[in-house]
Formats: C-alpha cells, sequence, structure tokens
C-alpha cells in the first residue's frame, strides 16, 4: 500500500469558486477553477493536509477540447464566457501569412474583447522569445492569452503565461511541478497536426546559452481550452506536414511503452498509432483531402492527451539536447531518433504490448522488437524524412555532451529502462550516421 496526500479545498475565491486552503501571506486565495489569481502575493505558504493509502492511483488531465470543421471560429465567444477583457495572441509570421490569426482577432473583436499581438516566434521557441512576450503582457495590462500556430506559438504562450503569474525567467521553472501560481486562462488553436501542445501539460523552451531545449512540466500548463479545426491543415507544407505527423507518432509510441502507462492512456495512444500510417501519406500528397485531415488531427489529439499523462521517453530527451544543439526541427529530431531508440526500449517492454502495437501498425511476423523499429525507419524515410548526416557536424565530443545532456532530462524518468550515456551516444550515431 502507497501513501498519497489529499489536499482540502474549502474556501472561495471572490466570484464564489471553490479554492484551495493554500494561503498566501497577505490571506489571499489562489483560484483553481477558472486559474485566476487575486492579490499579488505569488508564494503558497502552507496547507492543510489529509492522508489516505491507495494501492494504487492513476491521474488524467485535459483542457475542454471542441473539435471539427471551423472549431477556430467560437474562440471570441469562448474567450467571453471565460470572462478574457484584453488578450494577447501568440502567434508566428508563417502562421499570420496563412491567414488563420486575422479571423481570430476580428472574432475577438465582435465580442468586445480588447487585442495585443505578440508573434516574435521562431520554431524552437527561445528562453529569451518568451521574455519579451511576458514584458508584453505585463506592458499591455492582457489579462489572458490565445495562441494561434503550432507547437512554437503555443509553448512559447504557456512559458509567457507562467512568467506572468509567477515572475523571475522561464527557465526557472524548467522540471517537473516548479510552477506555483497557475498562468492566465489560454485557448489554444492548433495549426498543425501533432505537436500536442494544445491538449498537454508540457512547454518545450530553447536555452540559448546552453544549446539545448527545456521542459516545463506542470498541470498549471494545461490550456483551458483547445478549439482544434482540422481544416488549418491544409496550408501546411509536405515537409512540416511529414515532420509534425512523426512527432505524434513518437508522442503515441512513447506514452504507449512508458512506464507510467495505464489503460486511459493506452487506448489513446493505440488509437493514434492506427491512424498514422494511413493518414500521414495522403496529407502529405495531397493537403486538400478532408478525411485524411480529420484523422490527422484526431491523431494528434489522442496522442497528445496520452503523453500529457504517461510522459515520454528517451526519444525526447535526446531530441531535446539533439535539436537545442543543432537547432534542428524537433518533429525530424523525433522521427530520426524513434527508431534507435525502440531497438534498445523493446528489450524491456513485454511480448504482450508489442504484439499490441505491432497489429496497430500492421506488422506481422518476425520478431516484433526487430520488426517495428525498422518499420518506424522505413515509415519516415516514406515521407522524406532523412538524416542527410547530420552527424558528420558533430564530433565525437558533442555526441556525448548530447548524450549526457540527455541523461538528466526529464522525460527519461519515464523511458521503460534507464539507459546509459554510452548507450545513449550508440543511439545518436545509429540515428544520425
Amino acid at each position: 500500500m502507497t501513501s498519497a496526500t489529499v489536499y482540502r479545498r474549502t474556501s472561495r475565491c471572490p466570484r464564489g469558486y471553490r479554492t484551495s486552503e493554500t494561503r498566501c501571506a497577505s490571506g489571499d486565495a489562489v483560484c483553481y477553477h477558472h486559474r485566476l489569481r487575486y492579490g499579488r502575493c505569488k508564494r503558497p505558504r502552507s496547507v492543510t493536509a489529509v492522508t489516505h493509502d491507495f494501492e494504487e492511483l492513476r491521474k488524467f488531465v485535459a483542457p475542454e477540447i471542441l473539435f471539427g470543421d471551423d472549431a477556430r471560429a467560437l474562440c471570441g465567444a469562448y474567450a467571453e464566457r471565460i470572462g478574457m477583457r484584453r488578450v494577447l495572441v501568440v502567434t508566428d509570421p508563417g502562421v499570420t501569412a496563412c491567414g488563420w490569426v486575422e479571423p481570430v482577432l476580428d472574432d475577438l473583436a465582435e465580442h468586445g474583447i480588447e487585442t495585443l499581438v505578440f508573434s516574435d516566434v521562431s520554431p524552437n521557441p527561445r528562453s529569451a522569445q518568451v521574455m519579451r512576450g511576458a514584458s508584453a503582457y505585463q506592458e499591455g495590462a492582457c489579462d489572458a492569452i490565445v495562441a494561434v500556430g503550432g507547437g512554437s506559438p503555443m509553448d512559447c504562450a504557456k512559458g509567457i503565461g507562467v512568467v506572468a503569474s509567477n515572475g523571475g525567467h522561464v527557465l526557472d521553472y524548467a522540471g517537473v511541478d516548479r510552477v506555483v501560481v497557475p498562468m492566465p486562462p489560454l485557448i489554444c488553436i492548433p495549426t498543425t497536426a501533432g505537436t500536442g501542445a494544445d491538449v498537454s501539460q508540457f512547454a518545450i523552451i530553447t536555452d540559448e546559452v546552453n544549446r539545448t531545449k527545456v521542459g516545463l512540466i506542470s498541470k498549471s500548463l494545461v490550456p483551458d481550452l483547445a478549439l482544434v479545426d482540422p481544416t488549418v491543415l491544409r496550408t501546411m507544407s509536405a515537409e512540416l506536414t511529414a515532420a509534425t505527423g512523426m512527432d505524434a507518432m513518437v508522442h503515441a509510441v512513447e506514452a504507449f511503452v512508458s512506464n507510467a502507462s495505464w489503460e486511459m492512456t493506452d487506448n489513446l495512444a493505440l488509437a493514434a498509432v492506427r491512424r498514422i500510417p494511413q493518414a500521414l501519406p495522403v496529407c502529405c500528397t495531397d493537403p486538400d483531402d478532408g478525411p485524411s485531415r480529420r484523422a490527422m488531427a484526431l491523431a494528434s489529439l489522442d496522442a497528445g492527451l496520452a503523453f500529457s499523462n504517461a510522459s515520454l521517453g528517451a526519444v525526447h530527451a535526446l531530441a531535446h539536447a539533439l535539436g537545442g544543439r543543432l537547432d534542428a526541427s524537433h518533429g525530424e529530431c523525433n522521427a530520426l531518433l524513434l527508431g534507435p531508440v525502440m531497438r534498445h526500449n523493446f528489450r524491456y517492454v513485454s511480448h504482450e504490448r508489442l504484439e499490441l502495437l505491432a497489429e496497430a501498425l500492421g506488422v506481422s511476423g518476425g520478431s516484433y522488437a526487430e520488426n517495428i523499429p525498422a518499420w518506424f525507419d522505413e515509415f519516415r524515410a516514406s515521407l522524406g524524412i532523412y538524416s542527410e548526416d547530420q552527424g558528420t557536424v558533430l564530433s565525437e565530443s558533442d555526441f556525448e555532451s548530447i548524450a549526457r545532456t540527455a541523461s538528466v532530462d526529464a522525460c527519461m524518468a519515464t523511458n521503460p529502462y534507464r539507459p546509459s550515456v554510452p548507450q545513449l551516444v550508440e543511439i545518436l550515431h545509429d540515428a544520425l550516421d
């Protein structure tokens, strides 16, 4: 029997919603229902706890989700319902050029909501960009955030929200459960299918000084609302479609073999694994194919919810370190690493689970531990994702440095086994050489 601590929730915030008994020095409460902070104090002091015994306890966190064509058109109505008054809209130049931002701004205006646009977001968002966005949020007297874009704008928006509520520097919150005060209300409108940032409790930010990516992992980073609209996927290039789609595949596979997986995350992960092999190649060649777009949007949603609640593993740990070092596409790094990592991981995964994964992928015959990783390599190559000798730009000391950084990444905690640094170096060579 293990012991778990449950915190009583008895008091109420000024709007009448229940809050934690957590109190700041001034006696103000923190409202968890709407993620609104009352008062200025940012450091809860103490809580009253009761202890119960549980044989096993699993949790599942998710935002409110609205899925379907033109879901983004309801942003204004939902923002008004949440109580947003002045919104920082976080996006990037590419999404703006595709025409997806202006209608959102118009919709918010029709509901009486003022907007301020922050679009200084690059692929692999930098910590400095997050800090500039947080300054824009504070200087603009904003009270909420809407993210329109792929993983980079959504992760940047989460970082901005964390700093806006907690102060300090965004990298101060790298790691697990280091966010004390919930961020402002956040609506996400994803324009890619794969990152899962619209539903997850993760945000990945680039540490420019150390040339790596760090993960912020906290229930406080789960958006309030995800408006998942498959129609916006038609403006994605084939390269971006492939990279983000493989990101979704990696999310699903790592969640399924994670040592924190359970029945609910397994069902979601396998659903994504079944959809992606059929839908992703079609989306890459025909972005106007409605059923395939919808299938990939669903797969991204399923995989995002799965990994948010079962966490990830060595693929992402290595991709964070490698992508930060090379400033490379996260989805492509994941795609290159998936097969090599799983050749090692599958030695520690039961035959029964590998059989379920093989069935979902359509892989039959032979050794699953060998054939499934080979299938991953063939599939990403069929989508045009190759290493292109990226390993040649790295020295052996670079390989070891990347491996050491990955070995302490938070995602490594839920990998099926704990790989050594030499094993991680071997995996990197297998993926890149």
